[in-house]
């Protein structure tokens, strides 16, 4: 994964002929090293090679071994411009988003790399820091100059709502996490049906309403899970309180619990997302409302720590893993049919994952 451009290219160091197990007299070796310098070492044909340096499955392993060991020898590596002109393709996937630091972002893209690594890709990352209309042209016209396949965006999609920003012309797009379904390929979690699994079991348990703390405005996914609590509590005839507005963050979170402590009514919260589930907990334990014998919380995410908070926290189980891999196959699938025209929404089903920090309302 190449944080800052395109993944480097290693220029072939190695005489054809080995001697000494160096290549060359004294141990050091010419520059340029060809497929048939490999080809006469191993004592194969340079289509035998050819085989082995793009993964064909036709080639036995005694066969392949004895390539690989000729192509360590030399210091050989394949020339990955000549072979993308020679079948079209760089064998490399583009990811363009705003932030490593989000949870979902640094486990998606972690899911991206190893599944596209699977399938014999490299990816390479262009982080955007601000979200600007002109940061995000920079980011589509850096990966437009780039040896790429095809992109997948993790950002919200409105950011590319402008004549002025242009997909690269012949690259394939998936867009993760966004409404653009309409325009593009995209593959998300199913943030709703999520939301309302949540606000389900705290009114199955007795509660009477579902207080909210929501994510970002400018966040897609928090304005799903902000509708689907909202109308959850409509559709169960519930009051609908107004939600708090977080950013994701522990300390946004503990923000609104301070506030929410102070509220009588308040017996049950949902949260848009674990970090700021984790802040409703400290401040509902520093104002004396334990959890869950005085409030209970709901999150979302299922981060790898939601089973370590006090009390372990019942949330909305994201599959980061399984968004990454359907990612990765939408892109595959247009690059081999040569097809980008079918957009629509693939959606990940969310699960409720309950744990200790859910109970029925205390009976007054």
């Amino acid at each position: 994964m190449d944080l800052n451009g395109p993944e480097q290219r290693v220029t072939p160091a190695a005489d054809g002929v080995r001697r000494g197990g160096s290549g060359v007299p004294g141990g050091r070796r010419k520059q340029g090293v060809s497929m048939a310098d490999v080809a006469k070492l191993a004592g194969v044909s340079s289509q035998t090679v050819s085989r082995v340096s793009n993964g064909h499955p036709g080639v036995i392993t005694s066969t392949r071994e004895q390539v690989l060991a000729a192509m360590r020898d030399l210091g050989y590596r394949p020339n990955s411009a000549a072979r993308a002109l020679r079948y079209g393709r760089f064998n490399t996937i583009g990811v363009i988003l705003f932030s490593l630091s989000s949870t979902g972002n640094s486990r998606t893209v972690e899911a991206i790399a190893t599944h596209a690594a699977a399938e014999g890709y490299a990816i390479t990352l262009i982080p955007v820091d601000v979200a600007t209309q002109d940061n995000v042209l920079g980011a589509f016209t850096r990966m437009g100059e780039l040896a790429v396949d095809a992109v997948i965006v993790i950002m919200e999609i409105h950011l590319l709502d402008t004549a002025t920003v242009q997909l690269p012309p012949g690259v394939h797009v998936v867009v993760v996490d966004s409404d653009a379904g309409d325009r593009h390929s995209v593959v998300d979690t199913d943030q709703a049906d999520g939301a309302r699994r949540a606000v389900r079991h705290l009114l199955e348990l007795g509660h009477r309403t579902v207080w909210h703390v929501a994510g970002p405005g400018s966040s897609y996914a928090a304005q799903r899970r902000t509708e689907a609590w909202r109308a959850a509590l409509e559709a169960a005839g519930c009051p609908v309180p107004a939600p708090l507005r977080g950013d994701w963050s522990a300390e946004s979170g503990y923000a609104a619990g301070l506030a929410l402590a102070e509220e009588p009514d308040c017996t049950a919260v949902f949260a848009s997302n674990d970090q700021m589930a984790l802040g409703l907990l400290r401040a509902f334990h520093e104002r004396g409302r334990p959890v869950p014998a005085e409030i209970s919380v709901v999150g979302f995410d299922d981060t790898p720590d939601a089973a370590f908070f006090i009390p372990p926290l019942t949330t909305v189980h994201q599959d980061f893993a399984e968004v990454g891999r359907r990612c990765v196959e939408g892109v595959l699938r247009q690059i081999r049919t040569r097809d980008d025209s079918r957009p629509g929404t693939d959606l990940v089903p969310a699960r409720l994952v309950i744990r200790d920090s859910t109970a029925p309302p205390r009976t007054r």
